[in-house]
Formats: C-alpha cells, sequence, structure tokens
C-alpha cells in the first residue's frame, strides 16, 4: 500500500461477518450490517504530548481489532474499502 497514516491514526480493513446464522439462515446483504472487527493495514507514527514527544500506538499493522460502529471515514485506496480511525477509536485487540 502507498499511504502511511499521520500521526495516532490507524488504517483497518473490514472483516466480513458469516453469511449464515446458526441456525443455517442465509443472511441477505440488505440485512447485514457493518462487521466491527478489522485487521489492522499500517499506522501512523504516533501522537505528540505537551513536551513535543511521539508517544507510539499500542496497535500494530496485522493486528486485529474491535471498533465501534460508527467509527473511522471510509475510503477506498487501490481498490480496496478501509477505514481510517483515530487510536482512541479502537476498543481493543482480539488475541
Amino acid at each position: 500500500m502507498k499511504f502511511r497514516p499521520l500521526h495516532d491514526r490507524v488504517v483497518v480493513r473490514r472483516i466480513e461477518g458469516e453469511e449464515k446464522t446458526k441456525g443455517g439462515i442465509i443472511i441477505p446483504d440488505t440485512a447485514k450490517e457493518k462487521p466491527q472487527e478489522g485487521e489492522v493495514i499500517a499506522v501512523g507514527p504516533g501522537a505528540r504530548d505537551e513536551a513535543g514527544r511521539i508517544n507510539a500506538l499500542d496497535v500494530k499493522a496485522g493486528d486485529r481489532v474491535l471498533f465501534g460502529k460508527w467509527s473511522g471515514t471510509e475510503v477506498k485506496i487501490d481498490g480496496q474499502d478501509l477505514l481510517i480511525m483515530k487510536e482512541s477509536d479502537i476498543m481493543g485487540v482480539v488475541a
């Protein structure tokens, strides 16, 4: 990818959810909710504190993360649908 986020921003690719319910019912595209789980593609260097030092981010490329339903800004980079969000919008890393 030829995109590098700035400051404490993170680029995330949504991980698509299941096509079926546990009971075997197929969910049509119009009824699906946007997934709230994704994979971190790129991270910025970190935010600066009041003294001017850079605080590194806790997430790194390759981490699977959970984020809010309406978090981030949707963008299309190199033909991929991605989200750009601040690290504070990420709720946690899935182990």
